[in-house]
């Protein structure tokens, strides 16, 4: 679990209800870059992780998917 989504979730919630003040929309803006980067973050180790294998067993992973696994190695 996200610790500050809750956070994001409260904002949110305030912001169609009562609007936000300036302070508020700049912590909303922070709490959302932050969660963006942690969501592509989960979604990068899931794609360096995976192998493609056509139906006969053969190795069939993209060049490029290679390369970055090789990459992130170093």
């Amino acid at each position: 679990m996200i610790p500050f989504l809750g956070r994001i979730n409260q904002l949110s919630r305030k912001q169609r209800s009562i609007g936000l003040t300036e302070e508020e929309k700049a912590e909303q803006a922070e709490l959302r870059q932050e969660f963006l980067r942690l969501i592509r973050g989960q979604v990068r180790s899931t794609m360096l992780s995976l192998t493609v294998v056509d139906p006969e067993g053969n190795d069939v992973t993209p060049l490029k998917l290679v390369n970055e696994k090789g990459e992130s190695k170093m």
